[in-house]
């Protein structure tokens, strides 16, 4: 997939899902860009705008995509070391009522 593929399926997500109540940066490994998730309003919106959020997430782009997929476990993936969470680890956990 491509970033703009992948942030066309978190946007899709984002769109069906209650607003989250913050920001959250998902900031890919390697330089693959990030998709920058405003929950702030309703409803959700979604731009690949690298600007400060509340929680970043930092993970490798195919990891990402096997998240979203539900073909990587969130909590395996953080327990392993595939993401890294900065910021508001509350915001990280509302992640679930997305992808979940």
């Amino acid at each position: 997939m491509t970033l703009a593929d992948t942030t066309a399926a978190v946007a899709k997500m984002a769109g069906a899902a209650d607003s989250i109540g913050s920001t959250i940066k998902f900031a890919f490994k390697g330089g693959e860009g990030v998709i920058y998730l405003d929950g702030s309003g309703d409803p959700n919106s979604v731009s690949n705008e690298n600007k400060s959020a509340d929680c970043t997430v930092t993970i490798d782009f195919q990891d990402f995509n096997d998240l979203i997929s539900g073909n990587l476990n969130p909590m395996g993936a953080f327990m392993s070391g595939k993401l890294k969470i900065d910021g508001d680890l509350g915001v990280a956990m509302k992640l679930s009522s997305l992808f979940g």
